[in-house]
């Protein structure tokens, strides 16, 4: 069952269209994430789900009712935004009862709901605390708690972790990913992170001026990229172009110059079919590098040269010239990285590998 359903939605702003006739489908209980670079139309989504924006066309549901004209505050929905709009002249405890006060929950039903909703968010004695003596982490978990005790249909989460340090916000990506399978609500979270995407969603929807570029589970659009945005946006990917010079049952053969021919699984190419241009794509992490002639069974290896290291603690990203292209290599580092100007072997397995249409004609 989707609890949200998008059906041909536009949003126009004057002459400019930031969503182009989106389609989506959202599952019950589902962690969706909304995932692009800023402008793509994810936010501009979330606000017309929310009812903070009218969508200029289409058709908006929830748990099937249509919902275009109905106001937010009557579409049952928990909001968390990226400021996190805590009221500052209000205890945590009045922050969070706030919904439930319009709802007209009876006192002692609120408090021992706010209670709950303190404990979910592990932070049961702050109570009687003013949001300016929170850490910025305490109150994205208070906005959070605010959100879920009203029990809402769905959760919107609108860059909730943006404005957090690089530690602090991957802690509370894990946090999040626990209360919501605790409570079980729909969540439509939107970000431009891939790696909050990547650790955080069941399923990931990747936008791009405004359209869906593709939706699957993270593993389905890390590793099967639908096209050539989708894979340079999501980790680093080298793209090279070449063409399908052969088809044996599930695999096809690509020749690119750079690396030779590599027998990609059709299910990992997907709108290619026969001979014709392509596009091959070999994620960063996938390249392995080694001293000249190492070469382990079932890897192709062509001989190329370091130009580059990024040094990076645990791991290294290398760019490394092969013939007339330059190829990113992101590896763990055992003993010490290889240097700039050093010789190696560049090795990959063919199973890595996908391939998009497109190339040279």
């Amino acid at each position: 069952m989707s609890a949200v359903q998008l059906t041909d939605i536009v949003k126009q702003f004057g002459t400019f269209t930031a969503v182009h006739r989106m389609s989506l489908e959202i599952p019950d209980g589902g962690f969706v994430t909304l995932l692009g670079p800023s402008g793509c139309g994810k936010t501009t989504t979330l606000r017309m789900i929310a009812g903070l924006l009218d969508p200029s066309e289409g058709e908006i549901a929830i748990g099937g009712r249509r919902v275009n004209e109905v106001p937010i505050h009557k579409r049952n929905l928990g909001l968390v935004f990226q400021n996190y709009a805590l009221f500052p002249h209000k205890s945590v405890a009045d922050n969070i009862a706030f919904g439930l006060r319009y709802r007209n929950v009876p006192q002692a039903e609120a408090a021992k709901r706010v209670r709950e909703a303190l404990e979910l968010v592990q932070l049961p004695d702050v109570g009687d605390r003013y949001p300016k003596q929170l850490s910025g982490g305490q109150q994205q978990r208070i906005a959070l708690a605010r959100a879920i005790v009203i029990e809402p249909d769905v959760l919107l989460l609108d860059e909730p972790l943006s404005a957090l340090d690089a530690n602090l916000r991957e802690s509370m990506r894990v946090e999040l990913k626990r209360i919501q399978h605790r409570i079980g609500v729909t969540t439509v979270f939107v970000t431009h992170d891939q790696s909050e995407a990547l650790a955080m969603s069941d399923l990931i929807v990747v936008m791009s001026d405004g359209r869906i570029e593709q939706v699957g589970a993270p593993e389905e659009v890390y590793n099967t990229p639908a096209t050539e945005f989708v894979a340079r946006f999501l980790g680093a990917s080298n793209i090279l172009d070449g063409r399908v010079s052969g088809a044996d049952g599930g695999e096809l053969t690509i020749e690119a110059p750079a690396i030779g021919a590599i027998r990609v699984a059709r299910a990992r190419a997907p709108g290619l079919d026969g001979a014709g241009p392509a596009k091959l794509v070999i994620r960063a992490e996938k390249l392995r590098l080694a001293a000249p002639g190492a070469l382990v069974d079932g890897e192709v290896a062509v001989d190329g040269m370091v130009e580059t290291v990024d040094y990076q603690g645990q791991a290294a990203r290398y760019f490394v010239r092969v013939g007339g292209e330059q190829l990113q290599a992101i590896n763990m580092i055992d003993d010490h990285p290889f240097a700039e100007g050093e010789a190696v072997s560049v090795c990959l397995r063919p199973r890595d590998c996908a391939a998009l249409p497109g190339g040279p004609q």
